[in-house]
């Protein structure tokens, strides 16, 4: 059998930034503690799972304080087509787009995740030159708290009305959904990244998915 591609496709929380105290943090969980890496143990070696991952990517937005490039839409298709052929494409974004600097409601961040999956379904990045199969993470909803909380002012409600958006959104192009909220929270430290044992959570449920494929 040959060895299937996932490329997952995320920010800081597909990353494995650990939740931070104090602005300018660096740092980063384990391969193995990070949900990308809980799927690539739970599927095998038939698997081969790629992390995509910038800390401050958005769905379609270039940021005007952390620069354009943390622009998901702008970088999918070079990134697809790099790594090619793709079996499946994991999209877990959005939280980013809570941020108050963008003034988006939480249907345009949907919209932002429609737009990655009519790129992903266009660029003839799946086998024998057709389309990756597409999974659709909501992420888990914020809490407004630590130094982020000023950050990301208002995005706790809009959060909160991500995952009924994005089940659409999945509907829409055939997609399979996974609602990382019903299965993991944000640390309370900062509101918005997740402990070792969240990731886990997040990793055994989209592997679940990946396999009921």
């Amino acid at each position: 059998m040959p060895v299937r591609t996932v490329l997952c496709y995320g920010d800081s929380n597909t990353y494995g930034t650990p939740p931070m105290r104090a602005p300018y943090t660096l740092g980063r969980l384990r391969n193995d503690e990070r949900w990308p890496g809980v799927i690539r143990a739970r599927l095998g070696a038939d698997w081969s799972i790629i992390e995509e991952a910038l800390p401050g990517r958005t769905t379609v937005h270039d940021d005007p304080i952390e620069g354009a490039h943390k622009n998901g839409l702008t970088y999918l298709r070079p990134c697809l087509e790099s790594h090619r052929p793709i079996d499946l494409l994991i999209i877990m974004l959005g939280t980013n787009d809570l941020k108050a600097r963008f003034s988006v409601t939480p249907a345009d961040t949907a919209w932002g995740v429609a737009a990655l999956c009519e790129m992903a379904l266009s660029c003839a990045a799946g086998p024998n030159g057709g389309s990756p199969k597409l999974m659709v993470v909501a992420p888990v909803p914020i809490q407004e708290t630590g130094f982020l909380g000023d950050i990301f002012v208002g995005g706790a409600a809009k959060s909160r009305r991500l995952a009924a958006l994005y089940e659409q959104i999945a509907a829409r192009f055939g997609a399979t959904f996974v609602d990382a909220g019903a299965v993991a929270q944000c640390s309370p430290i900062d509101g918005v990244h997740f402990e070792a044992d969240q990731h886990r959570r997040i990793g055994e449920a989209v592997a679940a998915a990946v396999l009921a494929l």
